[in-house]
């Protein structure tokens, strides 16, 4: 049940006329900042509350409560020599040095988004920050790796770690400290959403364990979203308004897999939580991330994400990026003198941000940006940050991320084509590769109209967003996006299996309604599904696209489409005509998209991915979680999450509505059989009288001397409770991997007929297997994946009753299923 609303409410400003005027002068003076702007890293706008609601339904009773003072960073695990060190520097700082490193600025001499501020004086050199969670962006001598949920499309953890540790060596060496990624926050929860290609999957459990790894291998080497002007009468940010257990089971359960794992930097974002910002959200800050999950790192603002001065210090954020006019002027130096606000806040400010760049021996980093210069069009030094040895792991990481969703005939692999007919716009590179006067620093493939990129400076909504990209998709559009080395198309890599094979080719990529050669084998369609940051997608499928499919098909009986998609597509337009042989979701490979889809179509490897989300047979399928909440005119727009955990598949079970292709789903030119489950589970039950709160509002120091609180928070959460075993058998005559798949029904405490408990994943495996060879797969599973949070209680348990074991394919093809109980 909720909690009483016993707590005061955080006000909720909204940006006055003044602030208001200098948001917007800031954005239109700085259009190559504020149209990359990053919602990126970890604390997303849905990191953030205990949510209080009363008894009415009307989204203004959606309250955030207040936890002062904000918990001090202390060292906890593998930070303690970092913070010693940061002590050190910091008790020499003037009042005056440590407001100045809490402050981002535009920095004109490099290719850094934002830099923070210095303190010369005692060594520190302030911060280089820069896009994006899957490449070095804005610059040249970089690779474009493959986008967060080509990588999910992979379930794979260990190329999700490789991966990490190439792009953290290039951001190293380009001089950034501090990259923007990865991002977990989006969830899939809205299936138009324009950033969902950010992020890894529909899916916490998923999100968090390649998120997770991404943030250990890169150490080791929408609807409004700010206020926007209305004539006086500024539209606030949309509120994301959610319960506290639908907050720990989906929302915060990732973020507390990369704490864990050891990130040293939180974002809040753009949105209200719960009615109040999440850059002055205390719960958010204060009481989950620094208090609950222990969080010893630095929370930084989104780009012009703060919306007040003392408030948003007090509520846990420690550093404002470019540029802020609450702390610019030594505010909180001043703020300290007058006892408004308390020194040992803006002391463990700056104390976690020195803290953070010893952690992560940023004192042994190259100058700030030193290899990006702030103009491409402009003479610089050419310094080129990719390592040789990186290129397996980028084909790789692109063949991984392709799911096959149809196949029927024998379409794939292609075996010495004769004659081919490729079709459709994406077939080829786009026509334009060089910087511009709007994107001085990249090749931004964003797609925008003069009016568009006005509307984005102004901090409007975006009119007609593109649905396609007139060219190969390798990566979506806005903060999230990245330079590639190279684009390596489609037509290219097969124009090059033709020279071998002696095929004819034929093509179109133009027309909708092609003419196709009679003798041709197979005609190849490639279309795309684009999106970008600052706009929610128009729909999950363009006519034009479709159009072209079909035409295609009514005149060749062996059509094969390959769709390089940012997000969800729907294919039931032309999926069932029977001349349409095999389908092909390619997502965003990076540029090595032509290499790997063509090494796939040719059979060199097998497909080996699985959809990381849900595809509908229609949109009305996605119900409510189609598109964002729309503002109706209101000044405070409003977002219940009455769905509560049932997002993209769990929705979908919940409502007991079939789905086109599920989650976890995807085929290979294999077979598979599962056989031998085996449950070794030793969990027992939580025990009425033993769980206490984790961390207690208004106490800074609770975790300290607890040594069950880590990195992560409470440690028992992340032991083992046991194995579940099944072998997988390879049936057919090819080598294939296959990704075996756990989802546990764990038992409610309650039950609500209208939005039920759905079984989740909690484990999954990737094998190659050999043909008529047998290989063990193994799920550990955690304290925390056989655990509900208690709202009551306010702490993980482990439910009394009886689990559901369910392990196989995708999420509704389990052919193993059984139980244990606790």
């Amino acid at each position: 049940m909720d909690e009483p609303t016993t707590t005061g409410n955080e006000k909720a400003p909204l940006l006055k006329g003044v602030h208001q005027s200098k948001f917007i002068a800031f954005c239109r003076r700085h259009k190559r900042i504020v149209i990359p702007v990053a919602v990126m890293t970890l604390l997303l706008p849905l990191l953030g509350l205990i949510a209080l609601k009363t008894r009415h339904t009307h989204a203004m009773n959606w309250t955030s409560p207040v936890v002062y003072p904000s918990p001090q960073g202390y060292g906890a695990g593998n930070w303690s020599a970092a913070y010693e060190r940061a002590r050190a520097m910091v008790s020499n700082m003037s009042l005056e040095e440590m407001n100045n490193i809490t402050l981002g600025v535009v920095d004109t001499t490099s290719g850094c988004v934002g830099v923070s501020g210095s303190a010369p004086q005692h060594g520190f050199p302030g911060l280089c920050f820069h896009d994006a969670g899957n490449g070095v962006r804005n610059t040249d001598g970089a690779n474009a790796y493959a986008s967060g949920l080509h990588i999910g499309a992979s379930w794979n953890a260990t190329l999700a770690y490789e991966r990490a540790q190439y792009m953290g060596a290039e951001f190293k060496r380009k001089g950034v400290n501090v990259a923007l990624g990865p991002v977990v926050g989006p969830i899939g929860r809205i299936a138009e959403g324009g950033r969902n290609f950010e992020a890894f999957a529909a899916d916490p459990y998923l999100d968090g364990i390649l998120g997770a790894q991404s943030v250990i291998g890169l150490q080791e080497s929408r609807p409004p979203r700010n206020p926007i002007a209305n004539n006086g009468n500024p539209i606030s940010s949309t509120s994301a308004n959610l319960d506290d257990q639908t907050m720990h089971e989906l929302y915060l359960w990732p973020f507390q897999d990369l704490v864990h794992a050891g990130a040293g930097c939180a974002m809040c974002s753009y949105n209200r939580i719960n009615n109040t910002y999440a850059c002055e959200n205390s719960k958010a800050m204060n009481g989950l991330l620094k208090g609950e999950l222990n969080f010893q790192g630095f929370v930084v603002s989104d780009w012009l994400g703060q919306h007040s001065g003392l408030p948003s210090a007090d509520a846990g954020l420690d550093m404002a990026m470019p540029t802020t006019g609450y702390w610019n002027e030594r505010q909180l130096e001043k703020a300290v003198d007058s006892g408004a606000l308390n020194q040992t806040r803006l002391v463990d400010m700056a104390t976690r941000i020195v803290a953070t760049y010893y952690q992560f021996g940023q004192d042994r980093a190259l100058s700030l940006g030193v290899g990006m210069p702030p103009n491409l069009l402009l003479p610089h030094n050419y310094t080129d940050a990719k390592d040789p040895a990186s290129k397996s792991s980028l084909l790789q990481q692109a063949i991984e991320g392709h799911v096959l969703v149809k196949n029927i005939n024998g379409a794939l692999p292609l075996k010495q084509p004769k004659v081919l007919s490729i079709f459709g716009y994406d077939a080829v590179q786009q026509s334009s590769f060089v910087p511009s006067a709007l994107f001085p620093q990249s090749w931004e493939a964003i797609g925008l109209g003069t009016q568009q990129s006005i509307g984005i400076a102004s901090n409007a909504p975006v009119q007609n967003p593109p649905e396609v990209q007139n060219g190969t998709l390798i990566v979506g559009g806005g903060s999230g996006s990245n330079t590639p080395a190279y684009i390596s198309s489609p037509y290219d890599a097969i124009q090059s299996r033709a020279y071998d094979d002696g095929t004819a080719i034929f093509f179109d990529f133009v027309s909708t309604n092609p003419t196709v050669v009679s003798s041709s084998d197979a005609c190849l369609v490639f279309i795309n599904e684009y999106s970008s940051e600052v706009w929610d997608r128009p729909g999950l499928a363009d006519p034009d696209s479709d159009m072209l499919v079909n035409n295609v098909a009514s005149a060749c009986n062996n059509t094969i489409v390959v769709i390089h998609n940012a997000g969800i597509r729907l294919v039931d337009a032309w999926v069932d005509n029977p001349n349409v042989t095999a389908v092909i979701f390619a997502h965003l490979p990076g540029q090595d998209a032509g290499r790997a889809v063509a090494s796939i179509l040719y059979g060199d490897v097998g497909p080996s991915g699985r959809l990381p989300y849900t595809v509908a047979r229609r949109s009305s399928d996605y119900g409510n979680l189609l598109g964002p909440c729309k503002a109706d005119g209101s000044l405070s727009p409003q977002c219940d999450f009455t769905e509560g955990v049932n997002v993209d598949y769990r929705g979908f079970l919940a409502s007991n509505t079939t789905p086109r292709y599920e989650f976890g789903y995807g085929l290979t030119y294999s077979s598979f059989g599962y056989a031998d489950l085996q449950i070794d589970i030793n969990a027992t039950a939580t025990p009425g009288d033993t769980v206490t709160p984790v961390y207690t509002n208004g106490t800074t120091n609770d975790n300290i001397n607890n040594t069950a609180i880590g990195n992560g928070g409470l440690l028992s959460l992340f032991e083992s409770v046991g194995t579940i075993t099944a072998s997988v058998s390879n049936t057919g005559s090819v080598a294939a991997a296959e990704v075996a798949q756990l989802y546990l029904q764990i038992p409610a405490a309650t039950s609500s007929s209208s939005n039920p408990r759905t079984r989740v994943l909690r484990g999954f495996e990737k094998v190659l297997i050999q043909p008529n060879q047998t290989a063990q797969v193994a799920f550990n599973l955690r304290m925390k994946d056989v655990s509900t949070w208690n709202v009551t209680r306010q702490a993980w348990v482990v439910p009394s009753g009886q689990f559901g074991v369910y392990v196989g394919k995708s999420v509704l093809d389990t052919p193993l299923t059984g139980n244990f109980t606790v």
